[in-house]
């Protein structure tokens, strides 16, 4: 099945793409939740006026994803955490941990953004990216540090 993209989806394509997909991921997925249209002559034609917009939103967006980049970059996120002997931690951070320390900030942004293989199980000073974007990609610097 043919279907217009009305968002960017990393697997698929950009906004305003024609791509061909499985059916049944158009219709119970794409289509209702408002991430693409069905590939006809009239919304052809429609995409086809619209692509210039399409495009400038999706320019303001990388725009406001980079300026949030920067503004990631420069944060120095300290995480205390409960230790055992031999400074062993306590369970481990994960990804919700760290978004809550950005949120804390002042920024929001989605667990699921945050890049991290595996959850942190020692004390010390990681790089941590989070992709705002299929194209943008900031790297946190976060410190596990001992409670108290």
């Amino acid at each position: 099945m043919e279907i217009i993209l009305n968002e960017t989806i990393p697997s698929l394509g950009k906004a305003g793409d024609i791509v061909k997909v499985a059916a049944g991921y158009a219709r119970n997925y794409l289509l209702p939740k408002g991430k693409a249209l069905v590939a006809d002559r009239k919304n052809v034609a429609h995409i086809e006026r619209q692509r210039a917009l399409i495009l400038a939103k999706a320019a303001k967006q990388k725009e406001e994803f980079e300026a949030l980049a920067n503004q990631l970059a420069g944060l120095d996120l300290t995480i205390p955490v409960k230790v055992g002997e031999e400074d062993k931690l306590y369970g481990s951070v994960t990804s919700m941990d760290i978004a809550r320390a950005i949120e804390e900030h002042g920024y929001s942004v989605d667990k699921k953004k945050i890049q991290l293989e595996e959850p942190i199980k020692s004390l010390g000073e990681f790089e941590v990216p989070i992709k705002l974007s299929p194209d943008v990609t900031a790297t946190v610097t976060v410190k596990i540090v001992a409670e108290g």
